[in-house]
């Protein structure tokens, strides 16, 4: 076996054995490179997006556990190495994004569904492409499809400066909305002020919600984009405008609020999950996404950058991380 093919045979990738705490991430150095089928791609991965979803499914308490040992990651960014007999739109040398990688993005080499792999503009680094998936996706179903949302109506994007938050923020901007935020620290406020919010608040700050009222002229949000309910959502209720719609993305734990609120706003308050969408959302979501790399729109920004030997640390920031700003990504090659 010649160097060449022994390097493509064998690859770096974070392995899960067993359910549990961030330290259950290992990487392991002698892994074979998957082989894809007819209708995949075998992707180089050059960066992958790290979701609090992944650690979900790493400690065992998501719905749908994958069979051990797997590897995580569904976001990464790459060329195209090889193809399966049934492609016909992706060849070797494209670039790539996808967020439906079947053998695990966390590595060096993984294979994805051909009609889930989509092509990188140019505008964008593999470190944003990797930041595009599930964050913009996931917002734009949000705002666009679930939200219903309008040029000329307010939105808060309640909890704004992380990746998802962000998304949304680009995406409201670019369709003529005008766009409220909030984020933890000063940091985050600068950040999601560059992106396209009119105007941004501190959610730590004491009364923040009467600012925002005042902001509206005590209507309120036509629309709230909500990524943390259990803490949110009657503060919410509220601040919505009437018959507005409450859109919740994130969720950690229970509530209690006062329906009252809502019969008296004759509000909406529903769940979106992304894995519920509709083969034709998403391809409206494909062609929005393509038009915003093309346009220059659609910026992630990279909060921070790990290599695969510091996945539990990743882990860890992607949910215990108090101040938020943008996405988490791994640098896998250059």
């Amino acid at each position: 076996m010649s160097a060449r093919s022994f390097v493509k045979a064998i690859m770096r990738a974070i392995r899960v054995t067993e359910f549990g705490s961030p330290e259950v991430l290992k990487l392991e150095t002698n892994v074979s490179v998957p082989k894809p089928s007819n209708d995949q791609v075998l992707i180089k991965v050059h960066a992958a997006g790290i979701n609090p979803v992944d650690t979900y499914i790493r400690s065992g308490t998501y719905a749908a556990k994958p069979t051990l040992p797997y590897t995580p990651g569904k976001d990464v960014a790459g060329v195209v190495e090889d193809v399966g007999s049934n492609v016909r739109h992706l060849k070797k040398g494209d670039r790539v994004y996808t967020m439906s990688a079947t053998s695990g993005g966390y590595a060096e080499y993984c294979t994805a569904a051909s009609a889930d792999t989509k092509l990188l503009h140019s505008n964008l680094t593999y470190e944003q492409g990797a930041g595009i998936g599930v964050p913009y996706y996931t917002a734009y179903r949000a705002l666009m499809i679930v939200g219903r949302a309008k040029p000329g109506e307010t939105v808060l994007i309640h909890g704004a400066s992380g990746a998802v938050g962000l998304a949304c923020v680009q995406i409201a901007h670019s369709r003529g909305l005008r766009v409220l935020g909030t984020a933890g620290s000063q940091a985050g406020l600068d950040l999601i002020t560059r992106n396209g919010c009119d105007a941004v608040f501190c959610h730590r700050d004491e009364g923040y919600a009467t600012k925002i009222m005042e902001a509206t002229s005590s209507i309120g949000p036509h629309i709230i984009i909500e990524m943390l309910a259990n803490v949110n959502l009657e503060r919410d209720l509220t601040m919505i405008a009437k018959k507005g719609r409450i859109v919740v993305v994130g969720n950690r734990g229970s509530v209690e609020i006062t329906p009252r609120l809502a019969m008296q706003k004759e509000c909406i308050v529903t769940g979106m999950l992304l894995f519920n969408a509709s083969q034709g959302e998403m391809d409206e979501i494909d062609a929005a996404v393509a038009a915003g790399m093309r346009d220059g729109w659609i910026k992630p920004h990279i909060g921070k950058v790990y290599t695969l030997d510091q996945a539990p640390t990743a882990h860890e920031d992607v949910i215990n991380n108090k101040g938020a700003q943008g996405r988490l990504i791994f640098k896998v090659s250059s």
